[in-house]
């Protein structure tokens, strides 16, 4: 075998090596495991990584089989060979991640989508960083974390009632308060979206990295204000810090905790069923058998690895964060870090698990103040009937196909 094609062997077991310690990592994160192990687990991801590519060389390529001096790939060895085929499993699994990621369509019930940009920075005239934990990162160049995409979608439900044709919410998450960015960038982001009022406003989790940041709260999401309310659940910072405490704090500010819970919430009429699941840090899954057939389901889940479970309850819309996107998207491969048990496949977006959609927020920061090609976001979500249902609820209430919708602006 050639050095050229010997080498493009290792190059491709290096590769992945790689990826089954990143997807290892991914998925031991979604998992209920104290902060202090997780690091020592990353620490040890960290290392491997490092490593690897020098022992593989030096151990395979000049000692042992000696596959990059002269030595020959039929006299591998059981040890040897195992780690390649390993590793060339890594690979597959990477093509596989890949494609998907290139492949995924356009979910069905999503009809509009439009982003513009709010370039914090560059308002300030400078990066609002303060010298909190991790702040490095926060100066590294090309940082997106200070531009925060303001995102408008519209998805249209097929169990959405006439009713609530038009519904408005916003769907905030992972704001992750720790010091590093400072309190003036979540203020700015705060009159964005109190700019342009919704009906409902939802927080799906990880709030608070820093207790002292609990100060920042009657500045920030104590500003806003909703037609219909305000709802929240906590994440897993949350829980590693003093989850009590931050929930105090919020409900003094007038948000409701939906966590572990299920409320209704009558609007035109109509009820509408919200429920949180903080599993599996915290709580209990929220129980929607009591909800009546055709009364339409909101979920805040901080993870979407729920997700299975809420198709089973028949969620309508399932609102999520906890992946952050990945945080840092590579041009073709996409994301690389996400938390979750299925990796990177629901690290943000919309998604389409029928009857449930499912949307992603990327959070607007991190315990870890960097982004490159993963803007922080905000979204703001209008809910649409199908038109069907639509015309068939004007022609009984006998108003023209053409009226508009039951919720006004």
């Amino acid at each position: 075998m050639t050095s050229l094609l010997s080498l493009l062997i290792f190059g491709l077991a290096i590769l992945g090596h790689t990826t089954l310690w990143i997807s290892l990592v991914n998925r031991v994160h979604a998992r209920p495991i104290n902060e202090r192990w997780l690091r020592q687990i990353r620490h040890l991801h960290d290392l491997s990584i490092i490593a690897f590519p020098p022992l593989l060389v030096w151990l395979a390529g000049f000692q042992g089989p000696r596959l990059l001096n002269g030595g020959s790939w039929s006299d591998l060895g059981l040890f040897w060979g195992g780690v390649f085929i390993i590793c060339g499993l890594g690979c597959v699994w990477l093509t596989y991640v890949v494609a998907r990621h290139q492949l995924a369509p356009q979910p069905r019930p999503q009809r509009h989508q439009s982003t513009r940009v709010l370039d914090v920075a560059g308002e300030f005239g400078e990066r609002p960083i303060a010298p909190g934990p991790y702040h490095v990162l926060a100066t590294l160049p090309l940082n997106e974390q200070f531009t925060v995409e303001i995102s408008e979608k519209t998805f249209e439900l097929p169990r959405l009632p006439p009713a609530l044709h038009g519904l408005t919410l916003w769907h905030l998450s992972d704001w992750h308060l720790l010091g590093t960015i400072e309190r003036r960038y979540y203020e700015r982001v705060t009159a964005e979206i109190a700019a342009s009022p919704a009906d409902l406003i939802c927080f799906t989790g990880d709030l608070i990295d820093r207790m002292e940041c609990l100060d920042w709260l009657p500045s920030t999401l104590g500003r806003l204000t909703a037609r219909f309310g305000k709802f929240f659940i906590l994440g897993n910072h949350d829980w590693y810090q003093h989850p009590e405490t931050i929930r105090d704090r919020l409900r003094q500010l007038g948000w409701q905790d939906v966590a572990s819970q299920v409320r209704t919430l009558s609007i035109n009429g109509v009820e509408l069923a919200i429920g949180g699941d903080e599993t599996p840090w915290m709580g209990t899954v929220p129980d929607f058998s009591l909800v009546p057939e055709e009364q339409p389901r909101l979920l805040l889940s901080h993870t979407p690895d729920n997700i299975h479970r809420a198709q089973r309850q028949q969620i309508d819309l399932m609102l999520s964060g906890h992946n952050h996107g990945g945080q840092i998207q590579l041009p073709i491969v996409g994301p690389i870090y996400s938390p979750s048990r299925y990796g990177c496949k629901f690290s943000a977006g919309s998604f389409w698990l029928k009857p449930t959609l499912l949307h992603v927020s990327r959070g607007l920061a991190g315990q870890h103040p960097l982004r490159w090609h993963c803007r922080p976001e905000v979204t703001r979500i209008t809910l649409h009937c199908p038109a069907d249902r639509l015309i068939s609820n004007h022609r009984s209430s006998a108003q023209p196909a053409s009226s508009q919708p039951v919720i006004a602006r």
